[in-house]
């Protein structure tokens, strides 16, 4: 095992020191229990946006902190759920009293962690309402879930309805707009190689030379089929057609095509299994309307992408052009929000807009 560690056990604790060093004037690291807040939470009057999950899978969860995503993320050890007191303690340092949103992958540990955190932050007065992600096309269950798995539609999510809670919409709103994007979303992953824990200390699972696995996990559990190694137009074609299918996605849609890196591979051959997806959707009438392309949601240094679609309406890529200002997401000029603003996810009060436009 070669990795840039000092010491397996501590890799988690040191990241977060190192991250604090680097964006400390963006965020507040808590070191006991782990979690990472933006630096003006709570934010008065805004409804606080919290993930998390194992580490592991940087950026997520921690390097999509601030302003326009989320308000804190919760970081597991590598690949393990944070625990109920981490979570409950970054709930109760963000909530400002218009209630906290929990964005949950669906893992066992995390639901069931979350789940207890949301109870005892409840018991202290604040309101938690959470939206399990569920996106992943290729298995409906694994070692790690009962269902679908929460792969990379999380980092989209956790960005639109950022944008949604900085706009001043109430919590129910917001919940009914994850909920929304939930259903709309479809992923599905592969591997080149496995990625080694650093408590393990070897692959978690082997590969062939020219062997690839379709339908990995984002912690490397298995996925539909092991295979020949094919071509990179021929991996794309696997990976999306399930996903048009499922849905099913139509002529006349719009989508957010995101093809994601795993941590292994290089934006180089990001960009051809994202020039094949592009074609694919055009030969079905399908408009790519928003990309993202890039390592976002990793599983430490896999080689191998995901390939993720999301609906998108005039409302939700308003939302995904607004402003963000993350360690891992950043564009557009942040400014406070001043103005009221109406929305078509629900009826709620004291809404603020933000001065961008988008198309």
């Amino acid at each position: 095992m070669k990795k840039l560690i000092n010491d397996p056990d501590k890799v988690v604790a040191e990241a977060l020191e190192g991250m604090e060093m680097a964006y400390g004037g963006r965020l507040k690291v808590n070191h006991d229990p782990a979690f990472v807040a933006r630096k003006d939470a709570p934010v008065s009057g805004k409804v606080a946006i919290v993930s998390g999950g194992g580490s592991g899978h940087e950026p997520m969860h921690g390097g999509y902190v601030g302003p326009g995503m989320l308000d804190a993320a919760i970081p597991g050890a590598v690949f393990t759920s944070p625990t109920p007191d981490q979570v409950e303690a970054a709930t109760k340092a963000v909530s400002s009293g218009s209630g906290v949103l929990h964005l949950v992958k669906n893992y066992t540990g995390d639901v069931v962690n979350f789940e207890m955190a949301a109870e005892l932050a409840a018991a202290d007065g604040i309101e938690v309402k959470s939206v399990v992600i569920d996106d992943d096309v290729a298995v409906k269950d694994s070692l790690f879930t009962a269902g679908r798995r929460g792969v990379g539609g999380t980092v989209l999510i956790e960005k639109i309805t950022g944008a949604c809670a900085d706009r001043g919409d109430d919590l129910e709103t917001i919940a009914n707009l994850a909920t929304q994007l939930n259903s709309q979303v479809r992923s599905m992953g592969m591997a080149l190689t496995s990625c080694t824990v650093p408590h393990a200390g070897e692959p978690t699972f082997e590969l062939g030379e020219n062997e690839m696995e379709i339908g990995i996990g984002i912690h490397g559990e298995p996925g539909r089929e092991r295979m020949p190694l094919e071509t990179a137009d021929q991996i794309a074609e696997r990976l999306i057609t399930p996903i048009l299918e499922d849905l099913p996605y139509n002529s006349g849609d719009d989508v957010l095509l995101f093809v994601n890196g795993m941590g292994g591979t290089p934006l180089l051959e990001l960009f051809i299994i994202y020039r094949r997806a592009c074609q694919i959707l055009a030969d079905r009438g399908i408009n790519v309307r928003r990309n993202l392309v890039g390592n976002y949601i990793t599983a430490l240094e896999m080689a191998g992408c995901s390939i993720t679609l999301l609906k998108l309406d005039d409302d939700t890529t308003w939302l995904w052009d607004a402003p963000v200002d993350t360690p891992g997401l950043s564009w557009g000029a942040w400014e406070p929000p001043t103005l009221p603003w109406t929305s078509n996810w629900g009826v709620s009060t004291g809404r603020r807009n933000l001065p961008w436009t988008s198309e």
